[in-house]
């Protein structure tokens, strides 16, 4: 690196051996890089999430575009919608800060996400993906289920 030199963030002693930073400083630093970009999200409770979804349907957004849907009912009920009128049936649970989900047509499947409060909306993350960010917002249409179909 140009510039660097034996002095500089690339020398091969810690920072704080060099009288750069102190492991306070260090701690700060950290900090900043974990809220950075491309981080993991904090953590969210079931008594939180609950209380933030009950009886609403929230719109999930990837870059932007409509994704899909889901409503969040009492019990840890849920019905989700790729928004073509199908719609599944299953149950979130929290675990260890992650907020899973069990859909009936895969009950041995769960997938966790890692969801953050953002004023009435959620930034989300698919556990395991710091590369793909999700937002989920409050939609004031219901989630629209076509139900069976029925006949050939």
């Amino acid at each position: 690196m140009e510039g660097a030199g034996a002095s500089g963030l690339f020398s091969a002693a810690p920072l704080w051996q060099r009288g750069a930073m102190r492991p306070h400083r260090l701690t700060a630093a950290l900090a900043l890089l974990v809220c950075s970009d491309g981080a993991a999200l904090a953590a969210m409770s079931a008594e939180e999430f609950a209380a933030r979804t009950t009886g609403k349907t929230l719109l999930f957004r990837a870059d932007g575009a409509p994704y899909g849907a889901e409503e969040y009912r009492e019990g840890q009920r849920v019905r989700w919608s790729f928004l073509d009128g199908q719609c599944l049936e299953g149950r979130w649970y929290e675990d260890a800060g992650r907020i899973c989900f069990v859909y009936d047509d895969r009950p041995d499947a769960a997938q966790c996400w890692l969801f953050e409060p953002d004023g009435p909306r959620f930034s989300v993350r698919f556990d395991g993906d710091d590369a793909t960010l999700y937002s989920a917002e409050p939609s004031a249409e219901p989630l629209l289920c076509l139900g069976p179909e029925i006949g050939v």
